[in-house]
């Protein structure tokens, strides 16, 4: 099962492989990372999916701030089943599943560029690198799939390589954050300010985020 959900006042999306029913909270942590409303697209490639084991797993839906769903199916009982629960349902060739999936994913790959200040509460998510030009204030959250970079302070949260990618890694000119993670680790920011104004950049080593000064290599 594949389930694509946005914000449909946002152009960020967030495409997710969903193996078993039952990981549901473990598979949609990711989304804490996106603001909602959201609406999820769930795309069934033949797969049968009963009324219970869609009531169970759409009850879960308000605690993530999805307000809408649709589903799409090339197996018949599955869009009954979703009928049946009042769910928007289509049927749809295997085919044309297939071929939605591979747009969606390829699109789902872009770099995001964000030029301006990202105040507290605003939240954004890039399914690569994400540049921000300017700074990220405190109760701001800003996440990528790959490495993040902020030309300007870094004071909100970030969340590098959310993929699970240990070799992402998150840089700023000024960073001094509430929180950082890369991938599965994570780090508190660290209570004092940054002593000196030169960029810095953190990473994985030996299992914990360490902070050290960004070098650019202007040889090559």
């Amino acid at each position: 099962m594949e389930i694509v959900l946005n914000n449909p006042n946002s152009k960020y999306f967030e495409v997710i492989s969903l193996k078993d029913l039952e990981n549901f909270h473990e598979t949609f942590n990711k989304v804490d990372s996106m603001k909602g409303p959201l609406e999820a697209k769930i795309f069934a490639i033949n797969e049968l999916i009963s009324s219970h084991q869609m009531s169970k797993f759409i009850s879960n839906f308000d605690k993530f701030n999805i307000h809408s769903c649709c589903i799409y199916s090339n197996n018949r009982y599955t869009i009954l089943a979703g009928k049946s629960l009042k769910i928007d349902s289509i049927f749809v060739k295997e085919q044309e599943i297939k071929n939605n999936l591979l747009f969606l994913n390829s699109k789902n790959q872009e770099d995001i560029l964000h030029e301006g200040t990202v105040r507290s509460g605003d939240r954004i998510s890039s399914n690569g690198n994400l540049c921000i030009i300017g700074d990220v204030n405190p109760g701001a959250i800003v996440s990528a799939k790959k490495n993040i970079y902020v030309w300007g302070k870094l004071l909100g949260i970030a969340f590098a390589g959310k993929g699970g990618d240990n070799n992402s890694y998150i840089t700023s000119l000024f960073l001094n954050p509430l929180q950082l993670r890369i991938a599965d680790v994570i780090a508190i920011g660290p209570k004092e300010k940054p002593k000196n104004y030169y960029p810095e950049i953190a990473v994985i080593e030996k299992q914990s985020i360490i902070i050290k000064p960004y070098i650019i290599d202007t040889k090559n």
